[in-house]
Formats: structure tokens, sequence, C-alpha cells
């Protein structure tokens, strides 16, 4: 057996063991079902607005910047190097990206806010990778520089410029949306008839033909993209061999260092770009405290799409879905999918049931009752709710996909050069 086909034993999942993956047709299935559910939910409540084209290009802007983090946090994981610095490397991004947006464009406001967020990824390797920290103490470490450096700079780069202030940036030029004509227009007519699911299918798809930023496209890209890279290539497998056996990887004369590096410091250039999309596309300028904790949770979408790219991209998605509620139409959306949420525990009862869990759907059914229950008594929600239901959510949906997660087995340990002799 070639040394190749090694380290590819040493990362596949052994037969018998894991779950059967999810074929295409089941995962389109899956999400008609899912697209059925919301539009009978739409119909029930009237809030309209839940699949309006409006609500998911905005909700694709708001779950971007969540799904570059995710993927940064991705990247580094799989080479066995927790990153709970992404944060820290978003903020850096959004410094930077607005710092040499505002005085050279907005492209080059990109690229500079992925070299910031790389500096942090090469800090934490450094600190991880060659001096043996342990990986929590470093990335929040650098979570708390990244906040006193960037403010400390802020004094001196934007404070005095015409618009610009100690706690953010000038204006920042926007970079060029695309619309697909005669069909975005279509599709939002079919959208505002408010038919049960076609006029859900064609706000869906609207929403992603419809004033979407080149940025957009380019994070789009970097999913599969970076599924072909891990998945598909060498150099993937010898990187993903380093999170999962690093000892064995050696064996082979797999340079675990090198590669260690590597993915750490794209881990903070994606990191650095989500913060970048953050101060030049979603808001213009640069603010301090921007990010608003989008870093944590671009790892909680990473941890429930099971360390995979899609699966992190539907996590990311999903929180970017809740985010977007609250912004249009506020309390009825919000309090829409109470009924939602109460319709998708009475499937998880069943399903506990049918697994012979009856300790889980009893909470099932109790939860269950008492939604539809705060649904068939209110309009609407509180505004507290409102604000706290995308966190509700991230929350809620790590808890009900924990079971079936598997991290890579040598994430987060540290690796010393020859310890397997």
């Amino acid at each position: 057996m070639s040394a190749t086909q090694v380290s590819a034993a040493s990362v596949a999942p052994k037969k018998g063991g894991g779950r059967r993956k999810l074929t295409l047709p089941v995962i389109l299935l899956i999400i008609a079902g899912g697209l059925a559910l919301v539009s009978l939910v739409r119909l029930i409540s009237g809030a309209n607005d839940v699949t309006s084209v409006g609500q998911v290009a905005g909700a694709l802007e708001l779950a971007v910047p969540i799904g570059l983090a995710g993927l940064g946090g991705l990247w580094a994981e799989r080479a066995g190097v927790v990153n709970i610095g992404l944060e820290g490397m978003m903020i850096l991004g959004t410094w930077f990206g607005a710092w040499a947006g505002f005085q050279w464009g907005p492209w080059v406001g990109v690229l500079f806010g992925i070299i910031g967020g790389a500096l942090g990824g090469l800090l934490h390797a450094v600190i991880t990778v060659t001096f043996g920290v342990n990986h929590i103490v470093s990335g929040v470490a650098i979570n708390i520089l990244a906040v006193g450096a960037t403010r400390y700079l802020s004094n001196y780069a934007f404070d005095g410029v015409e618009g610009g202030s100690s706690k953010q940036s000038p204006r920042i030029e926007a970079i060029d949306r695309i619309t697909i004509p005669g069909l975005s227009d279509w599709l939002l007519d079919i959208q505002q008839k408010h038919w049960f699911l076609v006029s859900d299918i064609a706000g869906v798809v609207g929403g992603l033909v419809t004033n979407l930023s080149w940025l957009t496209v380019v994070a789009l890209l970097l999913i599969p993209g970076t599924w072909w890279v891990l998945w598909r290539t060498s150099f993937g497998l010898r990187l993903r061999s380093c999170g999962e056996s690093p000892v064995a990887a050696e064996s082979l004369g797999v340079n675990v260092y090198k590669y260690k590096y590597i993915a750490v410091v794209v881990s903070g250039g994606l990191a650095g770009l989500a913060g970048a999309f953050l101060a030049i596309v979603s808001t213009g300028i640069y603010q301090e405290s921007q990010t608003g904790g989008r870093g944590y949770i671009g790892l909680a979408a990473m941890i429930f799409g099971n360390w995979m790219p899609g699966g992190m991209a539907l996590g990311a998605g999903l929180f970017g879905f809740t985010d977007s509620l609250k912004l249009r139409g506020g309390a009825e959306n919000v309090h829409a999918m109470l009924l939602l949420l109460a319709i998708l525990l009475v499937a998880v009862l069943i399903w506990q049931l049918y697994r012979k869990k009856y300790v889980a759907a009893a909470v099932s059914a109790a939860v269950s009752g008492l939604l539809f229950t705060w649904y068939a008594l209110t309009d609407q929600v509180p505004s507290q709710f409102v604000d706290a239901a995308p966190y509700v959510t991230t929350l809620l949906v790590l808890s009900l996909s924990a079971q079936r997660l598997r991290m890579p087995k040598a994430d987060g340990l540290v690796y010393r050069k020859g310890q397997g002799k």
C-alpha cells in the first residue's frame, strides 16, 4: 500500500461506523419539505414577508460573514487547531479593510482585510503550533488583543479625518451589485401573489439574483472551493491527516507544522474577509464592536455542520435567516416562527418515540405544547425576544444536533514534532 493510501485510510471513516451520508436527492427532498412547511406556516400566520425577496436577500447578506468565519474555523480545525480567535481576526479584518478601503477603494480594502485576519492567524499558529500553548487560551488572548489594537490604531488613522472618529472610519466606496434583469422582476411578481410553495420558491430564488454584491458571489464560491481543496486534492488529504493523526502523518513524510501553519493562516484570512465584508458591504463603514460576536457564531455554525462546508453553510444560513426576520417585520415574523418551531418539535417527538427515547420525547412534547399555547394566545412576541431569536435558534440547533457530531480526532491537541518516536 502506498503512503497516500495509508494516509487516506487514516482520515477516512471506518466501515460500519458513523452515520450514512446524505445523498443529493435526499438533501434536496429535505430542503423542499422544509420550504413547504415554511410556506404552510406563512399561510396560517399571514406573515407574508417570511420568504419574500427582500427577506432572503437580507438573510444572505447577514449569513455571509458568519459563513466565512465558519469556513475559517473549518480550515484550522481540520488541521487540528481550535481557532477561538476567529472573532479577533474578524475585528482585524474590519479595521484593515476599512483603513485601506476608504483610501484606495473597496477591493484593496478587501485584500487588506484578508491580510489583517491572516496576521492574526499567523500569530495564533506561532503561539499554538510552535510554542504549544493551549489553543483556547491563545484564541481568547487574540480576541482581547484585536479589540485593544484596533481601538488604539483608530485614534491615529481615523480621528481627525473627515467623516471619521476614534470609533469609526470615513465612508467606504461601495462594491458593485448585480441584479439579473427580467428574471428578478418576474420572480418578485410571483412572490407577491403569495401562492402556496410557488411564491416561496420564487422569493428564495429571487433573493439570490437581486441586488447581489460581487463579494457575496466570491464568498459563496469559496464554500465548494474549500470542499474541493480539502476533500479532492492530495494537499487537502495531508492537511486533514494532521487533524486526525499527526503522528501517523509525520511517519509518512508529511510536514505537520507546515500544514498546520497554512491552515491557520488561511483560517485567519477567511475570518479577515468576513470582517472586511461587514465593513465594506454590510455597512460601508468601520465601527467599533461591529462584529457583534459573529466569529463565535461562525464557530457554532461550523460545529453544527459537523466540520463540513455544506453543513456549515446551512448553519450560517439559518442564523442569517433568523437575524433577518427581526429586521423585516420584526415581532410578526418571529411570532410566525413560534408556530414553525412548534411543528418541528412535533416531528422531533415522533422521531424520539420511534427510537424509544421517551425522556427526550416528553421534553419535546412539553416545549412544543408551550410554543403552540404561546402562539395561540398572542399576536406578537416581546421585542426582547425578537432581538434574542437568532441566538436562541443557534443554541437550540446545536443542542439538537450535538449527538451526531464528530470532530477531528486530534483537534485541539498539542503536537510536538517527533513525539511518535
